[in-house]
């Protein structure tokens, strides 16, 4: 039988690293199909996870053209967090507003209006979600910075090191964004089991992922959602430093 060039011949079947499971979900780039959304213009929106994969936030890639963002300064009541991958864009949150470049970021706190407006072509992770108050604490304010001038801690082990960009045990924060960095070979010290629900993005470099009882080979742009008390554990591998953003939920008490 001849296939003619370009025909895809039969028995073709899709292999991929993608696993989506009801408490973790591993997720490539080259399978998350873009969206588009009321509001924005010139921008490809990739969702990472949502409540709809059983996530209590929502994370997204967007792929934002040189002028292109926000019509309009977008107020939802949500709390915000964007990471600049790469390029620059203005984040505005209420009156602040602030031109980052590729490792800026931003938090914008729920109530302030904020706005993107793209300088050049632009890849920015966003992380949403509902703020949860607790008695007695302020609201957060909006936060600016940048990964270079955030230091790292280093702890636990060697060769693996912290930066809290949001800061650590705030405790008028009901999340934590950091960065995680690893020497070739560093690893967890222990498989880890926790109440603190997940969202991962691969910065640099490469590594072996342990959920549940399964290893996942993950390396830059993947996606990981991790759900509350999935054990977990990481193993850097390859030739220079691995990193990777990690969004968690702290401080605040149980449902019951």
């Amino acid at each position: 039988m001849s296939i003619k060039p370009g025909t895809i011949p039969p028995g073709i079947y899709g292999h991929n690293r993608t696993m989506v499971t009801p408490h973790y979900a591993v997720m490539p780039p080259e399978g998350i199909l873009e969206s588009r959304l009321p509001g924005f213009r010139g921008t490809k929106v990739h969702f990472h996870t949502s409540p709809q994969m059983g996530a209590r936030f929502a994370q997204a890639l967007l792929v934002i053209e040189a002028g292109g963002g926000t019509n309009h300064p977008r107020e939802d009541g949500l709390e915000h967090f964007f990471f600049v991958v790469d390029g620059e864009v203005s984040i505005s949150a209420g009156e602040q507003e602030k031109l980052l470049s590729a490792g800026g970021y931003a938090f914008v706190p729920a109530g302030a209006p904020l706005g993107i407006a793209a300088k050049d072509a632009t890849r920015l992770i966003w992380i949403k979600r509902r703020y949860e108050t607790a008695e007695g604490m302020a609201l957060p304010q909006a936060l600016f910075g940048h990964r270079q001038d955030t230091p790292r801690v280093t702890k636990h082990t060697d060769g693996r090191a912290w930066q809290y960009l949001l800061g650590e045990a705030r405790m008028e924060m009901d999340m934590e964004v950091n960065i995680l960095s690893f020497a070739p070979g560093t690893h967890f010290p222990f498989v880890e089991t926790h109440i603190m629900e997940h969202g991962l993005y691969m910065l640099e470099g490469q590594g072996l992922y342990l959920l549940g009882r399964e290893w996942h080979e993950c390396w830059t742009g993947d996606f990981i959602w991790m759900g509350p008390y999935v054990p977990q554990q990481f193993y850097a591998t390859g030739w220079g430093e691995t990193a990777y953003l990690l969004y968690k939920d702290v401080n605040r008490d149980v449902s019951l």
